[in-house]
Parts: C-alpha cells; sequence; structure tokens
C-alpha cells in the first residue's frame, strides 16, 4: 500500500518529467516573471482571463527544481477554466497547506491533487520552490510590474 510520501514522490516526478501545460502561451492577457533565489527556480507564467474572469487558458515555462515544476503543472491543471476569485480561495488554501504545522492534514476538498504538495512543509527549504508558480500567478492577475520573489 503507498503512502501519502510515496504518492508525493510519483506526482513530482511524473509532472516534473512531463509538465502539463509547459510552454510559452500567445497571445496572452496576463504574464509574470518569478524568481525563487534561494535555488535559482526562474518562471513565466501565462494566461488568458475572460470579460467574465474566468481562466480561459494557462501555461508556464522556465527551468527550476523539480518540486518548483511540478508545482507549476499541478497549478496550471488545476486553475484552468476556475475563476479569479476561486484561484484565489485556492492560493490562500495551498499557502497555508505548505506552511502549516507538520500535525495539520491538507484539506483535500479543496485542494484536490494539489494536496500532495503537502510533503512539501517537511522541507522547509523547498516550500518556497512549491510556492513560485502561486506568486507569480498573483503577481500576473495584478500586472505587478517587479518579478514575483519568494524572498
Amino acid at each position: 500500500m503507498f503512502s501519502l510520501g510515496d504518492l508525493y514522490q510519483q506526482v513530482i516526478i511524473d509532472h516534473n518529467k512531463a509538465p502539463r501545460n509547459f510552454g510559452k502561451l500567445e497571445p496572452c492577457t496576463h504574464d509574470a516573471e518569478g524568481y525563487n533565489p534561494l535555488c535559482g527556480d526562474q518562471l513565466h507564467v501565462y494566461l488568458n482571463i475572460n470579460d467574465d474572469e474566468i481562466i480561459e487558458s494557462i501555461s508556464f515555462e522556465g527551468q527550476g527544481c523539480s518540486i518548483s515544476t511540478a508545482s507549476a503543472s499541478l497549478m496550471t491543471d488545476a486553475l484552468k477554466g476556475r475563476s479569479v476569485a476561486e484561484f484565489n480561495r485556492l492560493f490562500a488554501a495551498f499557502h497555508h497547506m505548505a506552511t502549516a504545522d507538520l500535525s495539520d492534514a491538507p484539506d483535500e476538498e479543496v485542494l484536490g491533487k494539489l494536496a500532495v504538495l503537502s510533503g512539501v512543509k517537511e522541507f522547509p527549504s523547498r516550500i518556497k520552490c512549491a510556492t513560485l508558480c502561486w506568486h507569480t500567478l498573483k503577481s500576473a492577475i495584478e500586472h505587478a510590474a517587479d518579478p514575483a520573489i519568494t524572498e
């Protein structure tokens, strides 16, 4: 029987080797750069948001560690077709999950497949790797002028 730790490793490996929604999205209505100076992850997020505030399409490109790439891949899968308001709820839930006490179980009902990344909180130096894409997407939605930085 697989443990959550085994599943965590399998999902990270799968989404790192074959990231979903990888590549530049042209044209796009929103985009932003992100950088994690701790381990050198660099990310660019692209998305198209329609007049009803729905994320119609989303992608990313860049280079980074396996956790950064897998997190961005899972995030883009989870958010395609969702509203900006849903993004904000998922952003808060994901950030809480990644930074919560080790004994706090992730809210799988809200997070869905993203809950598998709860294992990252066992490695504090990797939390920034997992959350970089979320902060970068937030910057894109807000049309922030500066890159998102996890420091």
